[in-house]
């Protein structure tokens, strides 16, 4: 060690963030981690870090980063509130399987246990929503557990990781070696008698159906696409996962969840054989657990933890790997003695391609034309974030996504996201169009992150969809009781003036034929822009209307 500079443990950190690729941050700063702060500051031409307005924005910037890149988002957050906040990305990134990494500053190491000024036990806070927890409480160890925590990010199934930082320990000079770069993540193979047991079981199958999660890398995305098309097999995509594969393939047949419609549920409810790639059995996904039955269903689960395997329905067959890399696998197997699928995949297709094709809708504002006009004038590569609520089936159902394009969404159904996502995405492609579907609840939860859009010098789009109406908890609200509406309204909020007071250009469209000229300005703006969208509360979904 006589060699090796003395470093105080905020510089430590810093350094392997820079050794492991980190080249962006999201933070609110805090007190507690002050010498992380100050030791970005002789770093800052190789680390941009961006301030966000709350706590929850730079969470959920750091998750999108992630799922854009591959690479563990990185956050910074002070303690106590600062966490808790932070709290709702990091449920996001678990659920989303999103690579991952928050920094917490923590009180000093001879206060804990005392309830401190904002003292929290964050391995007990974070540990059921996380995929790691620690607290480091030597210097000498920060090369060893961000090391690690980088590999547990990205490995198996990606998730968040949570690193408690006290303050003294981040102030404490030591020498200590760096870490190792940690390149690639470590992905769970496959066999040879995997891959024919799982030919096996689908030689043997009428009707299957191939349900993929996300996560997917372009490579492992195309190799699954070819594999299908070869075999004529019909792919679902799991909620909000739509975006893996060229949705404009013959083997694409629709989402999951809140935009699929009776008759993809009708499909899978009489399929005899379900093939699960690199997707859990969600309760979103599945309608609640409705469909596909266990009784009369065959299923084949491909997922690389092998803990969710089997944990909402017993597995026909179950394969602890990576699905991408499986389908590089299953992509270069040969053989011609399959079942005829052709019919059954034409069948299904046909169904997703009349399903998202909309109509006209009543009113003066229709949104399915308007998504229709906003596909036309989409690049190939956009970025798509959508928010929580009924307002987002109109993206999910009607708008095609095909690489690199990609829709960036959170399954666990967290308002206040897309901004922030959108924020993000711009900010890690400049020259991609980030669009974002949100709310007007949603947007008056996350908003002010149009601040760090300007401050940034990103230029997301901001589809608002106002129907001053909490509308999906209004739609269910309406199911179980009829004409007592009791806290879903939203009212008084000017939304033009809060985008321009927040350096955002703001356009309103309150009919059809407006919307196209609003889209074509945004897309030429060197700045933020708001699309507000004067919406019929009334027409509470794609598919349903109030009244």
């Amino acid at each position: 060690m006589a060699d090796l500079k003395k470093r105080s443990g905020g510089q430590i950190l810093v350094d392997q963030l820079l050794i492991h690729g980190a080249t962006h941050g999201f933070c609110v700063p805090g007190e507690s981690y002050l010498e992380v702060l100050d030791a970005l500051y002789d770093v800052k031409e190789r680390f941009t870090l961006v301030n966000a307005r709350h706590e929850a924005g730079a969470a959920n910037m750091a998750e999108t980063w992630g799922k854009l890149t591959g690479r563990p988002g990185i956050a910074m957050v002070t303690r106590g509130p600062g966490a808790t906040h932070a709290s709702v990305g990091v449920h996001i990134a678990r659920q989303d399987s999103t690579p991952m990494i928050l920094l917490v500053g923590q009180v000093a190491r001879h206060m804990r246990g005392r309830e401190a000024f904002q003292e929290v036990d964050y391995r007990a806070f974070f540990g059921p929503i996380a995929k790691w927890v620690e607290e480091i409480e030597d210097p000498m160890r920060i090369p060893e557990i961000m090391s690690r925590a980088f590999r547990t990010a990205m490995s198996g199934r990606p998730g968040p990781v949570v690193l408690s930082l006290p303050e003294d320990m981040l102030t404490e000079q030591v020498c200590v070696a760096d870490a190792m770069a940690v390149g690639v993540p470590t992905r769970a193979g496959v066999g040879q008698a995997q891959i024919s047991a799982l030919q096996d079981v689908l030689k043997t199958a009428e009707r299957p159906i191939g349900i993929f999660g996300g996560g997917w890398s372009d490579p492992d995305a195309m190799a699954l696409t070819d594999w299908a098309k070869r075999l004529k097999l019909p792919l679902v995509a799991s909620f909000r996962r739509q975006d893996s594969i060229d949705n404009t393939s013959a083997v694409y047949c629709g989402t999951l969840g809140t935009a699929a419609g009776p008759a993809l549920k009708a499909r899978l409810r009489d399929a005899d054989t379900v093939l699960l790639l690199g997707t859990r059995l969600s309760e979103i996904s599945t309608d609640g657990y409705a469909f596909p039955d266990p009784e009369t269903t065959r299923f084949v689960h491909v997922y690389p933890e092998a803990e969710e395997i089997g944990r909402v329905w017993p597995a026909d067959l179950a394969i602890q790997a990576d699905a991408g890399a499986l389908a590089q696998d299953l992509a270069m197997t040969e053989g011609d003695d399959w079942p005829e699928w052709t019919q059954w995949c034409a069948s299904m297709r046909a169904d997703y391609v009349a399903d998202s094709t909309a109509g006209a809708y009543p009113g003066p504002l229709d949104l399915g034309q308007c998504m229709i006009e906003l596909q036309a004038l989409l690049p190939v590569n956009a970025i798509v974030t959508v928010d929580a609520g009924n307002h987002t089936g109109w993206a999910q159902r009607f708008l095609q996504y095909t690489r690199p394009g990609r829709l960036i969404g959170s399954t666990c159904g967290s308002m206040g996201y897309a901004v922030p996502a959108a924020v993000a995405a711009s900010l890690q492609n400049p020259d991609r169009v980030a669009v974002a579907c949100v709310g007007d609840g949603g947007f008056q939860m996350s908003g002010m992150e149009l601040a760090t859009a300007s401050q940034f010098g990103t230029r997301p789009i901001i589809l608002l969809f106002n129907n001053g109406s909490y509308g999906t908890i209004r739609m269910h609200q309406e199911r179980d009781h009829p004409g007592r509406v009791s806290g879903t309204e939203i009212v008084g909020a000017d939304f033009q003036k809060l985008a321009q007071g927040l350096g955002a250009l703001a356009i309103r469209v309150s009919e059809t034929s407006e919307f196209t000229p609003a889209l074509k300005r945004a897309l030429s703006a060197r700045q933020p822009v708001v699309i507000e969208l004067s919406c019929d509360p009334a027409q509470i979904s794609t598919r349903g209307r109030l009244g």
